[in-house]
């Protein structure tokens, strides 16, 4: 039988290859031996969170601190689940205390820490944390860190800071993050051509080759089956209640809608939850298809709505009824939605395409899962090929939903929040309307944007980057106008 730390060097060796169900395989192995390896039980909470089994994870690092309750790794994994899960305070409390000790996660709990706070507009706080200084200083992540506190400050130095991280760092993810931040401060600064060209810059050095026609091919697929006016599935699994879906692609204003419901006493937002990729990764796994969904066995796809539905209950706010999902995948698997999570409520959210584009171009996304937003042109495809099957699937496909275009909602917060809520049973409350004073920590990149009341300034942002617009956006645009409430 392994040591504990011979199977502490597996785990490590099968995580750093992608290989997370085998890690299950073998902590389960190892549980059934002893039910007291720490080890496996920490294994199989990292392999969960890595499958977005968040559910089985948090039970996971449950039991690892009641056998171990100081043990640092798994304090280290508590607390940065505890930040995914939105229990802020705790988080903080723990990562602090993990940051302050001696220990081989310290310098870990620190940035994760900064991170929380960072994100959580502690930001007293977090200028106190960076000026304190520690052992985490000498870590190269250190600059980065510190770029972002002088930013409140000095945001013309802090730009100087990121660049430079930017040219020297040879780290992928820090040089893509550092990149990024430089651009939202130059975009912020009215240097908007640098903003551009930077950005430009930094999508031709960092993201690889994407599978752009993968992509389309499944819409392209969807679209055809919507021809036939009606779902050519019945539903695998039997209808539930309480959960309400952002479908949108990112940057269309969904952040904003997801914290004025989030206001609500009977609503719980769950941020970018990732349980419908899981379900469609698990239909794909089972061998169906979007064609062939009406053949998934029923106990299959109720499993997988309850692993959904206990996932979103763990996430959402305690007490609350409805559960708001917003994550930004639902857009291409409605299908899935309507077979195995048939009742969800869904709200369409669509804004200008220039500035959803714009704004989406000039951030941070993920180089591989989301390589299709680093040039223009792929961001005008895929805007068309979503706006090729929505709103009208969710009709076809039975869908309860509703329609709402970003700036109807800004121009008439009250009408259209009324109109959202009453899809879901609610009435409207004093708190929507002021979505700047939510308490809740909104890990997105509208983070700083939601803190404010709810204004204009991001409408016909994309004018400040006309030279990025030629003539092949003006059929998008002008569908999108038709589609506003006068």
């Amino acid at each position: 039988m392994a040591t504990s730390q011979q199977l502490a060097q597996q785990i490590e060796r099968l995580l750093a290859s992608g290989a997370n169900n085998q890690v299950l395989g073998l902590c389960d192995t190892a549980i059934a031996t002893s039910k007291r390896e720490i080890e496996a039980w920490l294994g199989r909470a990292r392999a969960n969170l890595a499958l977005a089994r968040v559910c089985i994870a948090d039970e996971d690092l449950d039991m690892a601190l009641r056998l171990a309750p100081v043990h640092a790794q798994a304090n280290l994994l508590r607390g940065q689940l505890d930040q995914r899960l939105g229990n802020i305070d705790k988080a903080v409390d723990r990562l602090r205390k993990l940051a302050l000790a001696k220990t081989a996660y310290s310098i870990e709990a620190s940035f994760a820490l900064a991170e929380t706070l960072f994100y959580s507009h502690r930001l007293d706080e977090f200028q106190q944390f960076i000026a304190h200084g520690g052992a985490w200083t000498a870590d190269p992540r250190a600059a980065f860190f510190r770029a972002r506190a002088r930013a409140r400050l000095d945001p013309a130095g802090a730009i100087d800071d990121l660049l430079e991280i930017n040219r020297q760092d040879s780290g992928t993810v820090l040089k893509r993050i550092a990149g990024f931040d430089a651009v939202q401060l130059l975009d912020k600064a009215g240097r908007y051509r640098e903003a551009f060209d930077v950005a430009t810059k930094i999508h031709n050095e960092s993201t690889p080759t994407f599978d752009l026609e993968g992509l389309l091919r499944g819409v392209r697929q969807q679209a055809e089956l919507l021809k036939k006016g009606a779902p050519w599935f019945t539903p695998r699994a039997d209808a539930h209640k309480g959960v309400a879906m952002v479908v949108a692609l990112p940057r269309s204003g969904t952040t904003l809608l997801e914290q004025m419901l989030d206001a609500h006493s009977h609503i719980g937002a769950i941020g970018e939850y990732d349980g419908v990729q899981h379900i469609a990764d698990g239909v794909i796994s089972a061998g169906f298809t979007m064609q062939s969904i009406g053949m998934l066995p029923r106990e299959l796809a109720k499993a997988m709505q309850l692993e959904y539905l206990n996932g979103a209950n763990k996430f959402k706010r305690a007490g609350t009824e409805w559960a708001f999902d917003k994550n930004l995948r639902a857009w291409s698997r409605l299908p899935v939605i309507a077979a195995i999570l048939p009742g969800t409520v869904c709200f369409h959210v669509a804004r200008d395409p220039r500035d959803m584009a714009i704004s989406t171009f000039l951030s941070f996304f993920h180089p591989i899962s989301d390589g299709w937003t680093s040039s223009m042109q792929s961001l005008r495809t895929v805007i068309e090929a979503e706006r090729s099957i929505l709103p009208q699937a969710l009709s076809v496909l039975g869908i309860a939903h509703e329609q709402v275009v970003y700036e109807d909602l800004v121009a008439d917060s009250a009408g259209h929040a009324s109109r959202c809520l009453e899809r879901l049973g609610l009435q409207m409350e004093p708190g929507v309307l002021s979505p700047e004073r939510n308490a809740r920590a909104v890990f997105t990149l509208s983070h700083a944007q939601v803190k404010q009341p709810i204004n204009r300034g991001s409408i016909g942002r994309w004018k400040n980057y006309e030279f990025a617009f030629d003539d092949s956006w003006s059929a998008l645009a002008a569908a999108h106008d038709a589609r506003r409430m006068r």
